[in-house]
C-alpha cells in the first residue's frame, strides 16, 4: 500500500548539497518571516546563501540534511556541542514535523557530546517553535547583516528535562 506522504530522512550534509540548502535557506527567509522582518531586512539575510562563507559554515558545524524522497526539504547545525546554528525548512513542507525531527536529532547529538544544555539564537519567527520545545528566552539581540539590524533572542534548554 502506497503512503499518502512519504516519511521524511536524515543523513549528514554533503558538499554539494550547498546550492539546494542555498535555495531552501532563500525560500524560507522569503516566505516564512515576511510578518517579523522588513523587506530590506529579509533581502539582507538572505545575501548570506549567495557568499562562499554560507558552504563554509555549514561544512564547519554538525549538518543534518532532512530529506522526502532523496530529496533535502530542510537542514540543521550544530556548532559545537550546544549550540543549534541554523534550521531552515522549505515553506512548501512546513508544518509536517520536518524542524521538529531535525531539533529532536541536534537535541540527541548535542546529549551525546556532554551538552547539559543547548542554546539557539532564535528569530522572531522561529521563538514560538523553540519555546513550546522547552526553550526560554535568555536575551534580546541585534545582529547586522548587510547594513541591516535584525533582531533575535537567544534561547536556551537544558537538555535531559522533560519537555
Amino acid at each position: 500500500m502506497a503512503q499518502a506522504h512519504p516519511k521524511p530522512g536524515l543523513r549528514p550534509f554533503l558538499p554539494d548539497d550547498v546550492p539546494m540548502l542555498a535555495a531552501i535557506f532563500v525560500a524560507s527567509i522569503q516566505e516564512l518571516t515576511g510578518d517579523d522582518y522588513s523587506e530590506a531586512q529579509q533581502e539582507a539575510w538572505m545575501g548570506a546563501a549567495e557568499t562562499e562563507e554560507f558552504g563554509k559554515r555549514l561544512a564547519s558545524d554538525l549538518t543534518l540534511i532532512a530529506t522526502l524522497d532523496g530529496s533535502p526539504v530542510g537542514f540543521a547545525s550544530l556548532r559545537g556541542a550546544d549550540h543549534i546554528r541554523m534550521l531552515y525548512v522549505h515553506p512548501a513542507v512546513g508544518r509536517q514535523g520536518i524542524a521538529t525531527m531535525l531539533v529532536d536529532a541536534l537535541e540527541k547529538l548535542a546529549g551525546g557530546r556532554g551538552a547539559a544544555a543547548l542554546t539557539v539564537d532564535a528569530s522572531e519567527t522561529a521563538q514560538n517553535f523553540f519555546a513550546k520545545r522547552g526553550y526560554t528566552a535568555q536575551q534580546r539581540n541585534s545582529v547586522t547583516i548587510n547594513d541591516e539590524w535584525l533582531a533575535n533572542t537567544t534561547m536556551k534548554k537544558t537538555l535531559g528535562a522533560p519537555q
